[in-house]
């Protein structure tokens, strides 16, 4: 599913936060989130590429899609059931 399809529940910016920041704030906000809802989440930190993908491994959540555009990475992120 492309990026633009994807219609986000909620929007996270964490632009200017660095490790571990925008992955404490994105579980925060997907605790608020009811099942298979969907987090957006921006981010600037090149780290959170790998904070991300090994958090939804752990967890029972999904990367629906990612994006990168200059030095801003985009995640969406649905909550697992």
């Amino acid at each position: 599913m492309r990026a633009m399809e994807i219609d986000a529940d909620q929007e996270l910016d964490a632009s200017g936060l660095s490790c571990p920041l925008p992955l404490l704030k994105a579980k925060l906000a997907l605790n608020a989130l009811q099942p298979l809802q969907v987090l957006k989440v921006i981010a600037t930190d090149p780290g959170s590429e790998r904070d991300f993908e090994v958090f939804v491994k752990q967890s029972r959540h999904s990367i629906l899609a990612f994006s990168k555009q200059d030095a801003t990475y985009h995640y969406w992120i649905q909550k697992g059931a």
